[in-house]
């Protein structure tokens, strides 16, 4: 399958292995973050950290959307989920986050309208089907997913869907980079870019890394073979005594981003002044609101939502795992308490959160095999 095949070669891996080996000088640990869920996912599905260097560790960063909605915004939707007039939406893998009162699907369970869409479009058609209810798009995710809920509301003014409403969660990804850096518990020696946002921010963000931290990232793809090609460029840089933004990821992501994408972006969302991660605390210019002239379809200006802020379980460790401070098998509920069935913490919600991808690949059989 091309595209897929080449990147799974056994030979090129083996060979990305050697030379990673020999980049790694033994005498110092690195520390290098993934920031995309995604990376998280493919790095334990093909068992890639088990193969490498014991000192080149990975640290599995906050790319997880689902991972670092805080309890309060689930809480404050799942309240609209209460009221028999709404029906609400959202993707399938919000159904069965935590909030403090129980997640989407068991407020489902006890009778709400709860829906699952596979794009915010699915919700306004919903409306449009329903002209006597409200409809509510719990919107969620990077500026990957941003732009379909940008477009969607644009279609919902120029039909003029009055009962369709987006309860925005947009989040942006290089302030909660940047939060990362300035932490002081926090030692990094190098970036693996995420894929899925730079396919519609581009690279040309990530330039401050390197200006105003001096560490190198490659923006990567998410097969294998990406990953190593991506660790290569960071290590040659670090070996060298450089830092540069390099993109592995070339195929897909274009330098300067998708223009089109971020246009529309622009014209439908401002930058919120500030905005809770779940167990990173609240980082200014992190998020994304919807522009006045959307107003009557703005969830926070239209319906009474009460903005509630819930502390996380004490007992889950999620902020730490999110910074890298621990590894999921560390936190103290991993396994016991919080599993992928009963999740506490978000991390173990979502396929691409940190302990969801380590308690599923945990034993399993390497994927990966050396040339």
């Amino acid at each position: 399958m091309k595209y897929v095949d080449e990147f799974r070669d056994p030979t090129m891996i083996a060979r990305a292995f050697e030379e990673i080996r020999t980049l790694a000088d033994p005498a110092r640990h690195y520390r290098i973050m993934e920031v995309c869920g995604g990376h998280t996912h493919a790095i334990f599905r093909f068992g890639l950290k088990d193969l490498l260097p014991p000192n080149v560790e990975l640290i599995h960063g906050p790319g997880c959307p689902v991972c670092v909605l805080p309890m309060g915004r689930i809480d404050d939707g799942l309240e609209l989920a209460g009221d028999p007039h709404v029906i609400f939406t959202a993707f399938g893998d919000m159904m069965r986050v935590p909030g403090s009162q129980g997640s989407p699907l068991e407020s489902k369970a006890r009778g709400a309208d709860v829906r699952i869409v596979y794009s915010p479009l699915d919700a306004l058609k919903i409306a449009e089907a329903n002209p006597d209810r409200q409809v509510v798009f719990f919107a969620i995710g990077f500026e990957t997913t941003a732009p379909s809920t940008a477009l969607t509301l644009l279609k919902a003014r120029a039909n003029r869907v009055r009962n369709f409403a987006v309860f925005c969660n947009h989040v942006t990804i290089i302030p909660a980079i940047r939060a990362i850096l300035d932490s002081p518990d926090m030692r990094l020696d190098g970036f693996i870019g995420p894929g899925h946002v730079s396919t519609v921010i581009g690279c040309r963000p990530y330039e401050f890394i390197v200006r105003d931290y001096g560490c190198p990232i490659a923006v990567s793809g998410f097969e294998p073979l990406d990953i190593l090609q991506s660790l290569v460029m960071v290590l040659r840089q670090l070996r060298d005594g450089i830092a540069k933004v390099e993109n592995q990821y070339a195929r897909v992501v274009p330098w300067e981003g998708n223009l089109a994408a971020l246009r529309v972006l622009a014209e439908v969302f401002e930058v919120r002044a500030h905005f809770e991660w779940r167990g990173m605390g609240f980082i200014s210019h992190s998020a994304l609101r919807l522009r006045g002239e959307f107003a009557e379809w703005d969830a926070e200006r239209t319906l009474p939502i009460r903005g509630v802020c819930v502390a996380d379980p004490k007992a889950a460790q999620c902020g730490e795992v999110l910074k890298g401070v621990l590894k999921p098998h560390q936190c103290k509920l991993f396994g016991k308490e919080c599993t992928p069935e009963q999740p506490i913490g978000a991390l173990m919600v979502s396929p691409e959160g940190a302990c969801a991808a380590h308690f599923k690949y945990r034993g399993a059989p390497q994927l990966v095999t050396l040339g």
